[in-house]
């Protein structure tokens, strides 16, 4: 009888198989995605950007466009007059004739003989009005002379520039004054122009002086005879009238460079 191995037993069975696993995620796929959410908050950025630029370019065109407001119009008004003292030439500033009248409703003029150095707040005036010019912060002086028509009186004109109206004001009402009231007649320094009319015409010989205001500018005068008399040589004071001129002139050169303007901001020297 053959040798029979004997029967092995089949294995225990444990149900199917399992299916083998599948690939790993793939990696490029998870870079691919965070890119484009990326992208997107990108995108929402740059769109953000651009509308908050072109609000700003929209504003900023509206602001250059539309026309100025009341209370800046009034701002470049004032701001142009405080700037005329040293944007105008000298000749617009002291004009070569000045009309005044005269007591018998005559109009005559005025002619300038010479216009001085820009002088200083203390060299230009008397000391007791100096001390009150530089104290209130006097930028400095602009000075003239003028001749009446027939050439007897001289008037020197003293134009001392102020940071503000207020200012300005406030020292006219501080200018030293005589017994009467009136500017004392050593105000603002003579200046004598040779060759003219008013080459005689030095400090001793003034003996008459104005004060008035225009914006922030306070205008004096001081007046005198062309002949070169001292005020020391006359017995008694002379009545106003040969002075009639001076305060005329003050008043004229005052309300020029005080006078408000209607600003034009299509022109340079306007700043709207």
């Amino acid at each position: 009888m053959a040798f029979q191995p004997p029967m092995q037993q089949p294995p225990p069975f444990h149900g199917p198989p399992a299916e083998p696993p599948g690939p790993p995620p793939r990696r490029v796929a998870v870079l691919g995605l965070r890119a484009r959410q990326w992208m997107l908050v990108a995108v929402a950025l740059g769109c953000v950007y651009a509308l908050v630029g072109g609000i700003a370019l929209v504003s900023a065109y509206t602001s250059l466009t539309r026309s100025p407001t009341n209370a800046e119009l009034q701002s470049a008004a004032r701001a142009e007059v405080a700037r005329r003292w040293r944007a105008w030439p000298a000749e617009r500033i002291f004009p070569e004739h000045i009309a005044y009248e005269v007591r018998r409703g005559r109009t005559e003029y005025a002619v300038r003989a010479g216009i001085a150095p820009e002088g200083d707040c203390n060299a230009a005036v008397d000391p007791p009005v100096a001390a009150v010019l530089t104290r209130s912060g006097c930028r400095t002086v602009l000075r003239a002379t003028y001749v009446d028509q027939i050439q007897g009186v001289a008037v020197t004109v003293g134009i001392a520039v102020f940071p503000d109206v207020n200012t300005a004001e406030r020292v006219l009402h501080q200018t030293p004054t005589d017994q009467d009231g009136t500017p004392v007649k050593n105000s603002v320094r003579a200046v004598p122009f040779p060759g003219t009319a008013a080459a005689k015409f030095t400090d001793p010989v003034r003996q008459d002086a104005t004060a008035d205001r225009g914006g922030p500018y306070l205008v004096l005068t001081s007046s005198g005879e062309t002949d070169g008399r001292p005020a020391a040589a006359v017995a008694e004071r002379r009545p106003n009238f040969p002075f009639a001129v001076a305060p005329q002139i003050g008043r004229q050169i005052a309300h020029t460079l005080g006078a408000q303007a209607m600003p034009d901001c299509s022109r340079s020297e306007w700043k709207c």
